[in-house]
């Protein structure tokens, strides 16, 4: 019985060096596991999968895993689909290593293949240009140093999908796993992407990684007033912190301040202090110690409603949401 989807996707997932091992293998699974989904249900797979290299073997994790892939890029005329999974180690180096991949990837691009960058991969990806202008998502933990090494890309914090005209990218680690469903549906059906869903238990339609985001400021810049304001707002959680306040404090106009403050750190002053409120907040919900009301009032604030408001904002959860999820039940 034929397929109902108009063409076979031929996917080509980069093996790229420093590449995260894992990156490579489960989207591999995920393609032909679906395949197997299809002749199940008396359909014809629709995924020819290839792992592609610059060479025909690469040596990863400093030569603990090899992988030997099926074609190296010039052998690959043309392809519907490009996975460029997460890179590990130094950003930078990683870059400098598969720079060859670039070219390859803007050229299937211009004729007509669609690439999707996991994790971390959305730096190889970002180098190539064609996020120029365009929202990205990676490891949230990556976020200012990807920014820094490519400020014409609009980071999409807390993302876990970002599509844009045919360029997708993922937020961090695992959550690549919903890109992939994201795909699936897209080339097969929402029947498909369900039933893989349940069969690699990913919780289908994430659409936030803020719950797991570990919030610590950015203080990678020349601006010593800013980093001073960064920790004094650091020591001072339990306090209530006005930006007038801290204006005065640093002797700069506040406009000025607000100004500096977020060129620094991507960070409007007021954002800053409900951020560092609220990653306090959750190491307290953590320890599951205290009630919510106390977290509140122990990170500086007096109206249960605006705590919580501020905290589902920025973590997605509420405080009991939050509590419940991370916390063990003491027996």
């Amino acid at each position: 019985m034929k397929n109902n989807y108009s063409q076979m996707k031929h996917i080509s997932i980069l093996v790229p060096n420093e590449a995260v091992p894992a990156a490579i293998v489960d989207p591999r699974y995920m393609f032909t596991a679906v395949n197997q989904f299809l002749r199940q249900a008396d359909r014809e797979p629709v995924f020819e999968v290839e792992l592609v290299g610059l060479t025909k073997q690469v040596a990863l994790n400093n030569g603990v895993f090899s992988v030997n892939v099926d074609k190296t890029l010039d052998e690959v005329r043309k392809t519907d689909v490009v996975i460029v999974p997460a890179l590990s180690g130094d950003m930078k180096l990683a870059l400098e290593s598969n720079a060859g991949f670039v070219p390859w990837i803007v050229d299937q691009y211009n004729r007509g293949a669609e690439v999707a960058s996991l994790c971390l991969g959305a730096f190889l990806l970002a180098s190539t240009g064609l996020l120029s202008g365009r929202k990205c998502s990676t490891h949230w933990l990556f976020a200012d140093e990807f920014r820094e090494m490519f400020p014409d890309v609009i980071m999409a914090d807390g993302s876990i999908i970002t599509d844009e005209q045919g360029l997708y990218s993922s937020g961090g680690a695992a959550s690549y796993w919903n890109l992939l469903l994201h795909l699936i549906e897209k080339y097969t059906n929402r029947e498909m992407a369900i039933r893989a869903s349940k069969f690699f238990a990913i919780e289908i339609d994430r659409k936030s990684q803020s719950p797991f985001v570990m919030f610590n400021g950015q203080k990678k810049h020349e601006d010593d007033s800013i980093r001073a304001a960064q920790e004094f707002i650091e020591k001072n959680v339990t306090e209530k912190i006005s930006v007038e306040e801290l204006a005065l404090r640093f002797a700069i106009g506040r406009r000025h301040f607000e100004r500096r403050f977020k060129k620094a750190t991507n960070n409007t002053p007021v954002e800053y202090i409900q951020r560092v409120k609220i990653e306090a907040a959750k190491k307290d919900l953590e320890s599951g110690r205290k009630t919510v009301n106390e977290v509140m009032y122990d990170v500086g604030y007096s109206d249960i409603k605006a705590f919580r408001t501020v905290f589902k904002k920025i973590t997605g959860l509420s405080p009991v949401e939050y509590r419940n999820k991370y916390t063990k039940e003491l027996v």
